[in-house]
């Protein structure tokens, strides 16, 4: 019966992050229930899709690693509750204290939850870029949330981390080392990873994407995040990836959906140009290879009009 049970457990089709599936933990504030990718690490896996009420804003990773004398997080969360539920979940799963969140970036998913963490004394680790933006930006990044969250934005504050870096941070905790790294100009200020040599791991933020497509910002270099993610991201030579948004996986995975989809972009964009095309038509560059990805519909056209925007005067 056991056998049986396993079996059954193994033939079962898998639960995505999707952005066809509003929530896929109701009973938690989460959008996923976290999971153990490697020994002692742990992904809450959020939804694939624009944030919304239904997904409380969950729709990056939420990540944390226990040691032997405490635990490190990688996401405040998109507010305070979230992080709040984030924290209850660790609870059930170990002792440890929580010691250290680090933020990927200075984006709200990555951000608004450190009002939760910091109000139970946790320090908070960004890079200064990522500050900045939280510094300049956060009230205007806490009422979008507070648009679709409602109610579900009780308790949240712009609060920036209280701790720094410019290139790399290294953290000795509990047997693991920790190395907090800036590899250069890619999604977003400040966008952060953190490498576990020991582990061959690395939880790459928003450096990688592979089951949606990837947003490019107004203030995004797309030649610039080809150039970091072929360079120093992939020279780490990590066997294990857990990106931004989606399952953890591999570099050759992350790779095909992001270094690839923006160099094919590019190059879309560089013939539309070079062919006397202009911002309107940008917008309609063939880009039904990567139509399957999640948020396709939303970010393609967006997408193209800002490689144009950036490429116009190149």
């Amino acid at each position: 019966m056991k056998r049986l049970a396993l079996l059954s457990l193994l033939l079962a089709p898998p639960l995505y992050a999707s952005e066809d599936i509003a929530d896929q933990y109701p009973d938690s504030e989460l959008y996923s229930k976290p999971v153990e990718f490697i020994p002692h690490v742990f992904s809450s896996i959020g939804a694939t899709a624009p944030p919304t009420y239904e997904n409380a804003g969950h729709n990056n990773n939420l990540s944390f690693v226990i040691t032997e004398d405490g635990v490190v997080v990688v996401n405040g969360g998109a507010s305070y509750r979230l992080a709040e539920a984030l924290h209850d979940e660790i609870k059930i799963i170990t002792n440890q204290p929580v010691r250290l969140v680090i933020n990927e970036n200075g984006q709200g998913h990555a951000m608004l939850g450190n009002s939760y963490w910091a109000e139970q004394g946790v320090d908070i680790l960004a890079h200064v870029d990522a500050i900045e933006e939280v510094e300049e930006e956060g009230d205007f990044i806490l009422q979008r949330m507070e648009g679709y969250n409602r109610d579900r934005a009780e308790g949240t504050t712009v609060v920036p981390a209280n701790l720094s870096f410019e290139n790399e941070m290294i953290i000795e905790m509990g047997g693991v080392t920790f190395h907090v790294l800036y590899l250069g100009p890619a999604h977003g200020p400040g966008d952060t990873q953190v490498w576990i040599p020991q582990w061959s791991l690395v939880i790459a933020g928003d450096m990688a994407f592979h089951e949606r497509m990837p947003p490019i910002f107004d203030d995004t270099c797309t030649s610039c995040w080809i150039e970091t993610f072929d360079g120093p991201f992939t020279e780490l030579g990590a066997t294990y990836v857990i990106p931004g948004h989606g399952h953890p996986t591999n570099i050759d995975q992350v790779r095909r959906y992001t270094s690839d989809y923006l160099k094919d972009i590019r190059a879309k964009i560089r013939e539309h140009i070079d062919n006397g095309g202009d911002l309107a038509g940008a917008y309609y560059v063939d880009q039904s290879k990567w139509a399957h990805l999640d948020t396709f519909e939303q970010l393609a056209t967006r997408n193209a009009g800002r490689v144009y925007e950036e490429m116009e005067w190149e």
